[in-house]
């Protein structure tokens, strides 16, 4: 028999396979429905065989593709080489080297096995899967909540050679254009010509789950004059960034030959959700001329399943901008200029709240250049794409203040507080986690979604290789000692640092600097501790590192003072 689903015309829109159920028990809330169909990488510690290999889900049951390909169940599909070999590989490149017409007949395939009997009439369901309890015990693994033997675990999807992040929302750039530059000019001229992108480090992306420490680097002493030079510590201004990122399929084009927006349709393998972790003090130092580099390198977190273009197509619409002005040039024009509908979310859950909140509510329609153009514009050079290569969107913020999607954007630069339950944020402490869902649903349809992104926040670590975390046998007041305080009796700022130092029973010493006599402005009087000249300045001493521990500035004094003394 030769399997090709194109042939029923369902592979592409699925306009025939209208309120599909299966046989498998499941939530019909849950993200994995049978319009789903996911793909991603899974292990199972603690079974017989617990090496990688290549899964799909559905519902809260993770389905080994190896097992049903060592069973024959996808040696009636044309043109998939050798199934067992490549569905029992690690990564998904293998499969992702495959024709599109390969993998929605796949995906058709896996839907053939699952569907319930008398679900659809334009399927002629195999059940050859629902009859046969033995493979489903070896291919079947529960993860749901009640399961408390959950021995699942996933992997990064792909081997992901080249990573390349875009800048393709309109609100987002405007937005911060309007912080950094001038409001009237928040876009540089060439944001409406091209998507905007830079590429980034693929070995510091991992799937989601993955810890997240605090980076280290340059901070900028004056924020208004970066002539004043830079001080070495860890980041105080962490941020997350919502993005959606999509992994290359197909054949690698050759070098030299450019896609064109209906090639760059056949190569896109399928979307994942994407944080963007970024350490904005960090970045704001190094940026000019060239753009982030070690603010964006240290970690970038995607979600573990590939939602394919087939799955998402019956939830195609238009951009929110509905027409791009000015015209693009002609390689850049979509006849089908349109998104998908995603909604998607971010919560964060800190240490002492337990409960995440959300702060973020966006849209993957909130894009200016979708996928197809980014992929399109990445290759006009001639630049290979090979199958892994991994595009994201930028910062997807839309135009309402709940639909920002970063927390620069959210408390505009620090300017004002996120609400987090009983807490408040202007950005990202050590201990919170950043949760991050997307989902699309239309009635009469099951739930497309992604399942979840999530990392925590952890302490950065100190160049003698210590974490910086307090153990059962230290207080956090044996920690931090040896309080110093310069300010000047008039400042409202000195006073603030004052109360917050009170209020925690801290015990500090205080040097006087009067602002009003030349001679106390000069860096000796001050033993050379602030370059910036400003007041208050708070010095400590880490005892679990040995550093000398520095702060500038009443509401980052206060932020740490708040975070070190949280008991």
């Amino acid at each position: 028999k030769i399997y090709n689903m194109s042939k029923m015309n369902v592979s592409e829109t699925g306009s025939d396979l209208k309120c599909l159920t299966s046989w498998v028990e499941m939530d019909e809330s849950s993200d994995f429905s049978i319009d789903n169909i996911p793909f991603g990488v899974c292990s199972f510690p603690g079974t017989t065989n617990a090496r990688p290999r290549c899964c799909t889900r559905l519902g809260d049951t993770v389905i080994d593709l190896s097992t049903l390909s060592e069973a024959g169940l996808f040696d009636v599909i044309d043109h998939l080489d050798s199934p067992t070999y490549t569905f029992s590989r690690d990564t998904l490149n293998n499969f992702m080297t495959h024709p599109k017409q390969v993998w929605a007949d796949v995906r058709m395939r896996i839907i053939e096995l699952l569907v319930s009997p008398t679900s659809c009439n334009a399927l002629t369901p195999d059940a050859r899967l629902r009859t046969n309890l033995p493979l489903q015990k070896t291919a079947f693994h529960d993860v749901s909540s009640e399961n408390e033997y959950i021995q699942v675990q996933m992997h990064l999807p792909a081997t992901i050679q080249d990573y390349t992040d875009f800048y393709s929302s309109r609100e987002h750039a405007t937005n911060v254009g309007t912080m950094f530059r001038d409001p009237a000019n928040a876009l540089n001229p060439n944001w409406t010509r091209l998507p905007v992108g830079y590429h980034g480090r693929s070995s510091s992306i991992f799937v989601s789950g993955h810890k997240v420490t605090r980076p280290c680097g340059q901070l900028q002493l004056n924020p208004t004059d970066a002539s004043e030079g830079s001080e070495y510590g860890p980041s105080r201004l962490l941020d997350f960034e919502l993005e959606v990122a999509f992994f290359v399929g197909g054949k690698p084009n050759p070098h030299g030959e450019r896609l064109t927006m209906e090639q760059s349709s056949e190569r896109i393998f399928g979307f994942v959700l994407m944080n963007d972790w970024s350490a904005r003090d960090i970045q704001k130092f190094e940026y000019v001329p060239l753009g982030p580099f070690g603010s964006k390198n240290f970690a970038t977190t995607i979600s573990p399943w590939i939602i394919t273009t087939m799955a998402l197509e019956k939830y195609k619409c238009p951009t929110s901008y509905e027409a791009q002005e000015p015209i693009p040039l002609e390689y850049l024009q979509d006849k089908d200029y349109s998104s998908y509908d995603i909604e998607l979310g971010v919560a964060i859950m800190s240490e002492n709240t337990k409960e995440p909140v959300k702060v973020s509510k966006s849209n993957l329609r909130n894009l200016y250049w979708n996928a197809k153009q980014q992929l399109t514009h990445h290759s006009v050079t001639g630049c290979i794409m090979n199958p892994g290569d991994l595009l994201a969107s930028g910062t997807i913020s839309g135009s309402s203040t709940e639909s920002l999607g970063s927390m620069l954007e959210l408390s505009w630069k620090g300017t004002r507080e996120v609400k987090l339950g009983p807490e408040v944020r202007k950005f990202l402490k050590d201990g919170d986690t950043v949760i991050m869902t997307g989902f699309a649903q239309k009635e009469g349809l099951g739930r497309v979604g992604f399942g979840c992104c999530s990392g925590k926040v952890f302490p950065y670590v100190s160049t003698s290789g210590n974490m910086p975390v307090l153990d059962s046998s230290n207080t956090t007041s044996d920690r931090y000692t040896d309080f110093k305080l310069y300010g000047y009796w008039r400042s409202s700022c000195t006073w603030r640092v004052h109360v917050a130092l009170n209020c925690k029973s801290i015990s500090f010493t205080h040097k006087e600097v009067d602002l009003l006599q030349e001679d106390q402005k000069k860096m000796e009087y001050a033993d050379g501790v602030n370059p910036m000249k400003q007041v208050p300045v708070l010095e400590c001493t880490d005892t679990v590192t040995g550093d000398r521990l520095r702060f500038t500035q009443s509401l980052p004094i206060i932020d740490f003072i708040e975070e070190a003394f949280s008991e």
